[in-house]
């Protein structure tokens, strides 16, 4: 028996992980991670040993199919894991929701297809947007373009790309509505060029760079219709496969957000029991503006997260009876969302100012929490043109459904 096919037999004999189990190996996975944040922060990747340890506690298979070894989270018991991987670490709470999110993919795919590219041990993809095409050939396609912003490609086995395909004459295929077919090609990393670009200003460690391939042949069972905003069924029956990747990275890159927010919180609780600002006579947590600010932290924090969490199980609950997810459903999925990450930023904000001028150095873990959250909240994720297409379908209006 090959070894992957050994660790895959292993794997589908293990009873099934609670989110509560995750959690706790998330713990004890806490003080690496504490430990390698600045390495994370200043590499702009995830240390092999934190990948290898994440890849041992299961945390990049928990919306995989159980077929493949996978957890199968339900959206619920999925989103506290990322939330507290990024109260420790953003960029490994992201990284985490971006793969978790691509390994869905495995629903769609041909259970050999699926196991070739998810069934070892370190089967994780990414991908990332960008202009491309697929044009038609015999078998499969030729797929040339270049993508950026692949979060977590360092330490990928395969990458994707969703494109628009191109019959063979050169003419796009397009769907009876006439808007074009893209499909999502899979290929393996080995494959791809890579371009250093991703210098920014937080969320370091994603190592989201540019990556590129030239005439590509993917094979057609390589190439799978998973973001069209069309409800393809999936080939798992699994509850979880109700939901689009696109609902549970809006609802994971939001705990995301809440985690760096309750992170910022915990360290603010900390530095407030001790520090005497100069010209104070007391800690900062006997001043009654502090008491406040955390006080109201708390409130956005916890208001937030519970509205993302209960709607995500009222919605889980009745997709179950229904068998699909409705419209209102995504939509409710995606207000609660970026209104998580617009929260968290409020959050992250007050207690940052209220830290003092302590937040802006770098030997504080302030500072690197500032810098995530707002990246979070530059990325699609953050748009407050959620907030407007959502608005517009309250008020009864046609509205974009692109991004739900």
């Amino acid at each position: 028996m090959p070894p992957d096919t050994a660790e895959l037999t292993t794997t589908l004999h293990r009873p099934a992980a609670t989110t509560e189990e995750y959690i706790e190996r998330v713990g004890k996975l806490a003080p690496m991670l504490a430990a390698a944040g600045e390495a994370i922060d200043i590499e702009r990747e995830l240390p092999a040993p934190v990948i290898a340890a994440m890849v041992d506690a299961g945390l990049f298979r928990l919306l995989m199919p159980r077929s493949l070894g996978g957890a199968e989270l339900l959206p619920a018991h999925y989103v506290p894991i990322i939330e507290a991987l990024a109260r420790i670490d953003a960029s490994t709470g992201w990284c985490v929701n971006q793969n978790s999110g691509c390994s869905m993919t495995a629903a769609y795919l041909a259970s050999e297809v699926a196991r070739d590219i998810f069934g070892g041990p370190r089967g994780i993809l990414a991908w990332g947007p960008g202009p491309g095409e697929a044009r038609v050939a015999p078998g499969g396609y030729r797929v040339t373009a270049k993508w950026a912003f692949a979060s977590g490609s360092h330490h990928a086995t395969w990458l994707g790309c969703h494109v628009p395909v191109i019959e063979a004459d050169g003419k796009p295929r397009c769907n009876s509505d006439g808007s074009p077919v893209v499909r999502t090609m899979l290929f393996p990393k080995s494959a791809t060029e890579f371009t250093d670009i991703w210098h920014t200003i937080g969320l370091r460690g994603t190592g989201s760079d540019q990556y590129a391939v030239k005439d590509l042949f993917v094979p057609e069972g390589y190439s799978v219709n998973v973001l069209s905003r069309k409800d393809i069924p999936a080939r798992e029956p699994a509850l979880l496969y109700r939901f689009s990747s696109l609902s549970m990275y809006a609802a994971g890159f939001a705990g995301v957000a809440l985690g760096i927010g309750r992170g910022m919180l915990d360290s603010f609780i900390e530095l407030a029991r001790d520090k005497i600002p100069r010209g104070a006579r007391v800690t900062m947590r006997n001043n009654n503006v502090i008491q406040s600010q955390a006080a109201q932290a708390h409130a956005k924090l916890s208001s937030a997260r519970r509205w993302l969490l209960g709607s995500l199980e009222d919605i889980t609950a009745a997709v179950a009876e229904r068998g699909h997810i409705s419209i209102e459903e995504r939509m409710t999925i995606r207000l609660a969302a970026t209104f998580c990450i617009h929260q968290s930023v409020e959050v992250v904000d007050m207690l940052y100012e209220a830290a003092g001028s302590g937040a802006i150095f770098n030997i504080n873990p302030f500072e690197r929490r500032f810098r995530d959250i707002h990246s979070v909240a530059q990325q699609l994720q953050g748009r407050q043109q959620h907030f407007e297409i959502v608005g517009a379908h309250i008020l009864g209006l046609e509205t974009d459904t692109s991004w739900l």
